[in-house]
């Protein structure tokens, strides 16, 4: 039986309206419980009635009534869930999560490479961009080749070329033996915009240069950096599949593991988009070099977004979204929704097509923050972005018109960022008939409800990263490296699972353990089991702020304290007995991503989210529990039940084992 008692408070402590009494379901239990649910619905009734007939009783029933409940939850020996148990409860939605994330991902990851002193996990993948590289640069390309094959010829000239076109270019000049690969060199392929690998004849003869792009296809995953392959006097599949003179090279190397890696990141280098000499100007040199420079320097020139400092597992997830954008496959115009909760990397992975693909389009856009932003502004910086000239806008109306106007015939790029109404959308990008053959439109929500109000055609739910993922990227920004060290790993674990796959949370975390004794790893991470970190939070909190009312807002406060790994139907109840229209309510924290449903039809809801609520309501008032609107604690609420002198501030008890689901005193 649940039980929902409201009494109001006023300058006196007196009964403002008749208590409402919610009786529900009963449930097999043993006889102290139903013992304790009797003597609850006894006092409560008495205390009503006492109310009745004398307000002076009032203070003496309530205080009877408290003293009676702390007496019975003590003999019944009830707890009260407290962080640990809702974590664990919790726990189940993040596995999952990570299962499914990590099979769909590992179909489409790319093969595994490494450097002598950093390995790099399988499942990490990243969209090509220079946008990590544009600030604090050391080099602007970076040429890898065989000195023996190219150095005196092609190569020579190629740099001679980037470096009159105003192209720093990194050549290096030594003749290299052995197998390891230089800390300068590998700063030098660190800190560069592209990399550009010379494929020729005898490259995997030497280990040095397998090595060196062992290393480039690392920075490209993890990095984002721009790699172009050329084939010079070699055919590309002979590289792919490692024939002919590639076959004899690799007779000379014994070492399995690194032979492994090493074919690994040919094939990979070889299936990106490159030149080819003997099929490029009839293999004309000077002309090919020029067509280089040419190619080299738009793309140094070209906008390109920042991704992220270290790209994991971005690939996978451009890839699942490409297949919906079906770009140079279909001529018909398509609206794609990204759509997920605020820190799991939508904007990432919006600018990371965008850097992918915009090169196919007549015109690109990309619109940030546009709920943050006034329309007409928006509009101009549209019409400006597309037709690369500035437009007046007299108006919302005018601008529509515009844009309907002068897309139509247009093949564009739009990527419409955090959006969050419907009507801005329509006045902002009209529908598909407002652009021309072959469009693409992107827009990236947390409220799935838009998405679907708007009807765009396909929506991609934004994965959480699978733990492989996690782990990487962990370890790239506590360790600068794809792998943390042995003494770290268990720890790593636990910053993992506490995460539970949420890019920002891994990122912030990681960043806040860089260069990190172990003994302060777990003095933050004991710090992190109890309170958020200020940045995680501030990020999770605007999906929680952007809830348009307090009824929605009091539910999931109301989830995040007390009902985690409830059954769904009965969290339904309990808050539709106790005012709450929970049907909308919770639907609305689905669209937003601030909860989710597992299969066994559970209510479940991210570690960091849980952490924030609680957190939210931790501030109402620091400092007495007795005056916030929620207590979980065991200690807060035996504290609470035994005080005398507290005075009826509304508080909510969640009492496991009892069906007391809610009791608001």
């Amino acid at each position: 039986m649940e039980i929902c008692k409201l009494i109001k408070e006023k300058k006196k402590i007196n009964i403002a309206k008749q208590p409402s009494i919610c009786l529900k379901k009963l449930k097999a239990m043993d006889n102290w419980s139903s013992l304790g649910k009797l003597l609850i619905m006894v006092l409560v009734l008495l205390s009503y009635h006492y109310a009745h007939r004398n307000s002076g009783l009032v203070f003496d029933v309530l205080i009877f009534l408290l003293c009676s409940l702390g007496l019975v939850f003590r003999e019944m020996n009830i707890s009260v869930p407290d962080k640990t148990s809702s974590s664990s409860s919790s726990s189940p939605s993040s596995s999952s999560s990570s299962s499914a994330s990590s099979s769909s991902s590992s179909s489409s990851s790319t093969p595994s490479t490494s450097s002598p002193s950093i390995s790099s996990s399988s499942s990490s993948s990243a969209t090509p961009s220079l946008s990590s590289f544009s600030k604090g640069s050391l080099y602007e390309v970076f040429i890898s080749f065989r000195g023996e094959d190219t150095r005196k010829n092609f190569t020579g000239h190629l740099h001679e070329a980037l470096t009159k076109a105003g192209i720093n270019a990194f050549i290096d000049d030594e003749l290299r033996r052995g197998e390891d690969i230089t800390t300068e060199l590998v700063r030098a392929i660190q800190g560069s915009r592209i990399s550009i690998i010379v494929f020729s004849r005898r490259y995997s003869d030497s280990s040095w240069c397998l090595e060196e792009l062992v290393k480039i296809m690392e920075c490209r995953r993890t990095l984002g950096q721009l790699v172009l392959p050329i084939f010079y006097d070699v055919d590309p599949s002979h590289v792919r599949k490692q024939t002919c003179s590639f076959a004899q090279s690799f007779l000379k190397h014994t070492d399995e593991k690194k032979v492994e890696r090493w074919r690994a990141a040919l094939t990979e280098a070889s299936n990106l988009s490159g030149w080819d000499l003997r099929n490029t100007l009839d293999e004309h040199e000077a002309k090919f070099i020029r067509m280089i420079i040419n190619d080299v320097t738009t793309k140094l020139n070209n906008k390109y977004f920042d991704v992220a400092p270290y790209q994991v597992g971005i690939d996978t997830r451009v890839l699942d979204i490409s297949n919906y954008l079906g770009i140079g496959d279909s001529d018909d115009v398509r609206v794609i929704g990204i759509s997920g909760m605020g820190g799991i990397g939508k904007t990432t992975i919006a600018k990371a097509i965008y850097n992918r693909f915009y090169e196919r389009f007549e015109g690109k856009s990309f619109l940030e923050k546009v709920r943050e932003k006034k329309l007409e502004k928006l509009q101009k910086q549209l019409l400006f972005d597309i037709l690369q000239t500035k437009t007046k806008v007299s108006s919302v109306a005018a601008g529509t018109t515009l844009v309907r106007e002068r897309f139509r015939r247009l093949k564009v790029l739009v990527i419409v960022d955090d959006a969050d109404d419907v009507k801005q959308l329509r006045e902002l990008v009209g529908n598909c008939h407002s652009f021309g053959s072959g469009s693409r439109i992107i827009i990236t929500t947390r409220n799935e409800r838009v998405l679907k109000e708007f009807a765009v055609d396909k929506i991609y739910r934004a994965k959480v990263m699978d733990q492989e993922e996690a782990f990487e990227l962990l370890s790239w920004h506590a360790f600068r490296s794809s792998s943390c060290p042995s003494q770290y790993l268990a720890l790593e674990r636990e910053v993992v699972n506490y995460c539970g796959g949420l890019p920002l949370a891994v990122e912030v975390l990681g960043s806040t353990l860089f260069k990190r004794s172990v003994d302060e790893w777990r003095s933050i991470l004991d710090e992190l089991k109890i309170i958020p970190r200020g940045e995680i939070q501030a990020q999770l909190k605007i999906s929680y702020n952007g809830l348009n009312d307090n009824y929605k807002r009091r539910i999931f406060l109301d989830i995040a304290c007390f009902f985690i790994g409830m059954e769904k139907n009965d969290v339904m109840q309990i808050l539709d007995g106790c005012g709450f229209y929970a049907t909308t309510g919770i639907e609305v924290l689905l669209d937003r991503c601030l909860v989710t449903i597992n299969r066994e039809n559970k209510i479940m809801m991210h570690d960091l989210l849980r952490d924030m609520g609680k957190d939210i309501v931790h501030a109402e008032n620091p400092d007495f529990p007795g005056e916030r609107s929620r207590l979980w604690h065991p200690e807060d609420v035996n504290d609470l039940l035994i005080d005398k002198s507290v005075s009826t501030f509304p508080i909510k008890l969640y009492v496991k084992r009892v069906s007391i689901c809610k009791l608001v005193i």
